[in-house]
């Protein structure tokens, strides 16, 4: 899929799929994959049968490079040049992707974890650059109501209801890359337990009988579980991986009593940090509870303890407080003396404002993530009816995202002579992070000022809709290369 003129900037693969040549994808795609382990036995759980004209590696091999030849879905592949590599049919793959037996959550696990060891193992850490993990969800938006679990959900883009569900992601990134490594499809059942739809829709939808044993009989039993449950299950398998990370980034939605003192009642240096709604949640200081927007109004004075960040052209106020029985710290923000506050929160009572400020924007680099998967991958936009199979993309185009931004590491912020090989950071391009970083000190400062927009709104623009903001970018873009 072509990307439109000024969207590479903040787009982590686009460049693999310039002018509709994805040829360039294809070959890092079989780069990658040719140093992993793709044993049969331990992503599937046993063999290929001996009667099996191609076996399941093959097949998930083919799929992976689906995105290089343009093939949209399984229908197109004998239309396509890759055909000619393996003659198959459409069948092949539908079978394979409906196969509920497969455990995609632990075929995809597998393959990013020795993605991100090799990253990991190839990086010379910056002690100042923390790994961090990055909670967030994204529309999937359908349109046949025949799909299974299809329903409605409320969209934070859209501003509306839209029919389709919801994919939740865990995604890990240290600074220069950014993998997905766990995810859940959830849906929004409604007080009346119909997901906003009409009985004749609801009898419309497909519906199969599965093994309660069943992988997707599980993924199902997922789907109307807290968003806030869901998050603190794909951590701890995480921690089960003896994955190290150091913060857990995530919007207001995600903080709450139940995630702070899961935070701070593991055994590792971990912390959460993340924006809190200014709402009835109650925050106690000095031995009195106080709403987040009492506690702003308390200190919003220089000698109460508001003072101003130049670097950031934003006024902030610092306070230790006890919230779930833990000691945390909260930031508020704002552009000017007139504005409203906002505020993050963290289990670090050391954390600096511009640190913690800094540390928080790179979960926007998850924002990234799904604008590049959908516009060059097709995350979400499957259309077959079987649930499974909606896991199954999900995890292949996952896994898909993951491979090219490994390829993207050594070849564009690494220089390399071989594929792993030592940093050498000075002739390096700007990671998106650090992408995301400049333009907050550059662009998001101007326009918060100007027109008192919150910057988290400010970002889900440049982001997800930068062909409209195409001047500003363009602008930082020349600045940046000057």
């Amino acid at each position: 899929m072509p990307m439109g003129k000024g969207t590479n900037f903040i787009s982590e693969i686009g460049k693999y799929f310039k002018d509709n040549d994805a040829t360039s994808a294809m070959n890092q795609i079989m780069d990658i994959t040719r140093t992993l382990n793709f044993s049969e036995k331990r992503l599937f759980g046993e063999e290929s049968r001996c009667n099996c004209k191609y076996s399941q590696l093959q097949v998930l091999q083919l799929l992976l490079l689906f995105p290089c030849f343009m093939i949209k879905n399984a229908f197109n592949y004998s239309t396509s040049s890759l055909c000619g590599i393996a003659d198959c049919g459409k069948d092949v793959f539908y079978r394979f992707l409906s196969r509920e037996d497969y455990d995609w959550r632990k075929i995809l696990i597998n393959i990013t974890t020795q993605l991100w060891h090799k990253t990991q193992a190839s990086t010379e850490r910056d002690d100042k650059t923390p790994v961090c993990l990055m909670v967030d969800d994204t529309d999937y938006p359908k349109r046949g109501i025949q799909t299974e679990m299809i329903g409605k959900v409320f969209s934070h883009v859209e501003h509306k209801m839209i029919l389709g569900f919801k994919g939740l992601f865990l995604g890990i990134t240290d600074g220069a890359t950014q993998m997905l490594m766990d995810f859940c499809l959830v849906g929004e059942k409604g007080k009346k337990g119909t997901y906003s739809l009409k009985q004749k829709q609801l009898d419309a939808r497909f519906t199969k009988e599965r093994k309660a044993e069943s992988h997707t009989a599980k993924r199902i039993k997922e789907y109307d579980e807290s968003k806030i449950t869901l998050m603190i299950e794909m951590i701890k398998r995480l921690i089960a991986r003896k994955i190290h990370f150091d913060y857990i980034l995530a919007d207001s939605w995600f903080a709450c009593a139940e995630v702070i003192k899961f935070v701070t009642s593991r055994h590792i240096q971990c912390h959460y940090l993340g924006m809190i709604k200014m709402g009835k949640t109650k925050y106690r200081y000095n031995r009195k509870d106080y709403t987040a927007k009492a506690l702003a109004a308390l200190f919003d004075h220089p000698k109460k303890g508001r003072k101003f960040c130049r670097s950031l052209g934003c006024y902030y106020v610092t306070v230790d407080v006890e919230f779930a029985g833990r000691k945390v710290r909260l930031f508020f923000t704002k552009r000017n003396k007139k504005s409203d506050w906002n505020a993050l929160i963290t289990t670090s009572t050391k954390l600096e404002f511009k640190e913690a400020y800094h540390i928080y924007s790179m979960r926007w680099s998850l924002e990234v993530v799904f604008k590049d998967s959908k516009g060059n991958l097709g995350l979400g936009k499957y259309q077959m009816r079987n649930f499974a199979s909606q896991i199954a993309c999900t995890a292949i185009t996952a896994m898909q995202y993951n491979i090219l931004a490994t390829a993207r590491r050594f070849s564009s912020y690494e220089t390399i002579g071989g594929l792993f090989r030592e940093v050498t950071r000075n002739s390096a391009e700007l990671t998106i992070t650090e992408r995301i970083w400049g333009m907050i000190i550059d662009i998001v400062n101007e326009i918060a000022q100007c027109f008192e927009i919150e910057d988290e709104k400010i970002f889900e623009i440049l982001i997800n809709r930068s062909d409209k903001l195409q001047h500003f970018i363009q602008i930082y873009e020349l600045k940046m290369a000057s």
